[in-house]
């Protein structure tokens, strides 16, 4: 394997690990084993996981081998989270997100990587013939997919994946574009490139345990990409409004006909209650979805984290331990949002 280059090396890899201490030792083995041409880097992110990955993955970066930079996390964030901590330390030309639960196989990395350089793509998302997931996460991706080429910039057909390959161009952008606490870092991927690209790998059974992702982690993820990348729930909300509005128009205009000619009073009062029923319930559909964009606005502007790094550990070749940085607050290092150092104005005598 190459060296790393003064810029960094060519590849680097962001791992998510929550509950993954059975299974990080693995995955990162088969990636130091991999011959990238200009060096790889191993970004693992401890996402608050209450078990023993933090002690796993400190030892991982102690050993010789490719650079292994571990973030500790204060508390759990969310997978996205995550990965937008590990883009943010990551030096690599391109970067790979994978999680650490080995349903990807790390043999795949290099012709991911290669197929991204090769091509010149900002991201490559990859496929696969048959997912090996539970059947209502497979159902649940393929809704989210759907909702996708609908709400975000998405091409037709392009499965969304959390193993994926994006240039150095790309990631510095989604890094500095984004600091409210619900990133959905693909939706933030089509807000900057077109030039995207997909590659089928094979996808393996789930070696240790079972998903993180329960139902609730799967709404709140489909809810980041509903609200947080699109105005499209507000322009639907606009529609109904107009669709019953002209229905209640027409409505009135028959009941007002019927009064006219007709000898008896107007009749339906199930058919009024239907309609009460109905409108009230489209209403306070709309108030909760204009209620979550404010809250989303207004936890912003509080500076909820999107992410707080607690700690960082690299390996030390000198002394031959590693090396614990602990960020200074509100730096980018820290985590984000923070604030930028404020900067005395040039006083030059003239």
């Amino acid at each position: 394997m190459l060296e790393n280059s003064a810029e960094g090396p060519a590849l680097s890899v962001v791992v998510p690990v929550y509950n993954g201490a059975a299974t990080v030792g693995e995955l990162v083995k088969a990636l130091r084993a991999l011959d990238i041409q200009g060096g790889l880097e191993i970004v693992l992110v401890v996402d608050g996981s209450p078990d023993n990955s933090l002690d796993v993955c400190k030892q991982l970066a102690a050993e010789p081998g490719a650079p292994v930079t571990v973030l500790s996390l204060s508390r759990n964030f969310g997978e996205h989270n995550a990965v937008m901590a590990g883009f943010a330390r990551a030096r690599g030309a391109y970067t790979i997100t994978m999680d650490d639960d080995l349903q990807n196989p790390p043999e795949e990395v290099r012709r991911l990587f290669e197929h991204a350089r090769d091509g010149m793509y900002d991201a490559v998302y990859t496929y696969y013939e048959e997912k090996k997931h539970a059947a209502w996460r497979n159902l649940g991706s393929r809704f989210t997919n759907w909702c996708a080429d609908k709400l975000i910039d998405k091409p037709p057909g392009l499965y969304l994946s959390s193993f994926r390959c994006v240039s150095r161009f790309l990631r510095e952008r989604v890094v500095s574009s984004y600091e409210g606490p619900a990133p959905y870092v693909d939706g933030l991927i089509f807000q900057i490139t077109q030039n995207v690209s997909r590659l089928q790998v094979n996808h393996l059974p789930r070696a240790e345990g079972r998903s993180n992702y329960t139902l609730r982690r799967l709404l709140r993820l489909w809810l980041a990409m509903f609200l947080n990348f699109s105005v499209m729930p507000l322009r639907i909300a606009t529609i109904l409004g107009l669709v019953f509005g002209a229905l209640g128009a027409v409505a009135a205009g028959i009941t007002i006909v019927e009064a006219i000619i007709s000898d008896r009073a107007p009749q339906g009062w199930a058919s009024l209650m239907v309609a009460v029923l109905v409108l009230a319930g489209v209403q306070l559909l709309v108030i909760g979805m204009i209620g979550e964009y404010l809250g989303s606005m207004f936890l912003a502007v509080n500076r909820k984290p999107q992410y707080l790094v607690r700690e960082v550990f690299r390996r030390d070749p000198e002394a031959g331990g590693l090396d614990i940085e602990r960020p200074k607050v509100d730096t980018r290092a820290a985590g984000q949002p923070h604030r930028e150092p404020s900067r005395e104005p040039d006083r030059r005598e003239s």
